[in-house]
């Protein structure tokens, strides 16, 4: 690692819901949330009274009865986003997005260019607040798992420097959650053995770790309480997986409404595959009930495919085996993602009809949206169903 705290870690604060704030000046200062249903993003007003992203329209307005519901408006979000990773690529050529709001930047070496990490990334949030006219925060450290622990502890609107000889006083006395691959089951397995804070993670034996976590857990969480992140900084990584999701409110579907769900999220993520000319070998169907626990079910198929047929046939399967839990329990969002993914460069993908590799469906599909919009043909059993919005992401 570099003896400087040289990695950055720049995050969009609130991004939908302050895109918003800026290109409405009645909103500024005031609790906003985007989104009516299920809520997409929630300004820092309206999070203070207890609103979170993914949170039903109706619980975030009893809430916050004062906040401002608008709705979303995709296009700003991308070109704001675009405008932000311009400011991005100004400030050095080692960029590595990880979503449309937020990125690692490599700093090092800068210092007769630009100044030091510090005075860079002043100048990062200044030049961001200035060219975008949004808020950006900024973790610099290290490595780039500190860097990320440092922004989300200087949020909102803030510039956290995590120097070198400070980097443990730092990051011991927080909560485990800070560390990455600590989720909500992670956490309790830790909390039930008394382990409430990075420091106690530190100071448990390794072989310890595993043994209550697994080896791939037990090994990261021990080398990240330790500050061991030997990972550079990648430009242009690719997707190790490509997803989609739609919220369903609280209705209960029908198995036929939520097949047509299931069917519009298999179309389009299997169009973006195509796209990247990328195969999948694994799919992984994700479900919210409204209990708001979460299960996750994958099958790993026998080749690897960009056909939209046997993705879609495989999911079905998953989301047969968990109509049970379904039934008792309901179902607020359905998410499938494409996993274990292929370069198809060797795999020829120029679609021509016929193509053995893709379905005739999935031939015309494509030639037709790629020339008029994705909105332009469509499958016959998604006419008038809702397969909510496509949100901006980066390239694939």
């Amino acid at each position: 690692m570099a003896d400087e705290p040289g990695i950055l870690h720049a995050d969009l604060d609130a991004f939908y819901a302050s895109v918003e704030q800026r290109d409405d000046p009645r909103l500024r200062g005031r609790p906003v949330i985007v989104g009516a249903g299920v809520v997409l993003a929630a300004s820092y007003e309206a999070k203070a009274c207890g609103v979170r992203t993914a949170m039903g329209g109706r619980q975030a307005r009893w809430l916050c009865p004062d906040a401002i519901v608008v709705p979303p408006r995709m296009n700003a979000y991308a070109a704001a986003s675009k405008a932000v990773f311009a400011v991005f690529d100004d400030t050095t050529p080692l960029v590595e997005a990880l979503s449309i709001d937020e990125a690692f930047l490599d700093v090092r070496g800068l210092r007769h260019i630009a100044g030091t990490p510090t005075e860079i990334a002043a100048g990062l949030r200044r030049a961001v607040r200035e060219r975008v006219g949004l808020v950006i925060t900024v973790g610099a450290a290290r490595t780039k798992f500190l860097a990320k622990v440092a922004s989300g502890v200087a949020k909102p609107d803030g510039l956290l420097v995590v120097p070198v000889d400070g980097e443990l006083s730092f990051l011991h006395p927080l909560p485990v959650q800070r560390l990455w691959g600590v989720g909500q089951v992670t956490a309790e397995k830790l909390r039930n053995r008394g382990i409430t804070t990075v420091a106690e993670v530190a100071e448990m034996e390794e072989r310890a770790l595993v043994s209550m976590l697994g080896p791939a857990s037990g090994h990261h969480l021990h080398a990240l309480a330790h500050n061991r992140d030997p990972r550079p900084v990648i430009v242009g990584r690719r997707r190790r997986s490509i997803g989609s999701q739609c919220a369903l409110g609280r209705r209960r579907l029908s198995s036929a409404e939520l097949d047509a769900r299931l069917i519009g999220l298999v179309d389009r993520v299997c169009r973006r595959l195509r796209a990247a000319h990328r195969l999948c070998r694994t799919v992984v169907l994700r479900l919210r009930f409204d209990d708001f626990t979460r299960i996750t079910r994958s099958h790993t198929m026998p080749a690897s495919t960009a056909d939209t047929a046997p993705v879609l046939f495989a999911l079905r399967s998953l989301l047969h085996g968990c109509a049970e839990l379904i039934r008792e329990r309901g179902i607020t969002l359905l998410g499938v993602a494409l996993a274990n993914l292929d370069d198809g460069a060797s795999v020829q993908l120029e679609l021509p009809f016929g193509h053995r590799n893709l379905g005739d469906l999935d031939v015309v599909l494509d030639r037709v949206q790629n020339r008029y919009g994705a909105s332009s043909i469509t499958r016959g059993v998604l006419l008038g169903t809702d397969q909510g919005l496509s949100v901006p992401l980066l390239p694939d």
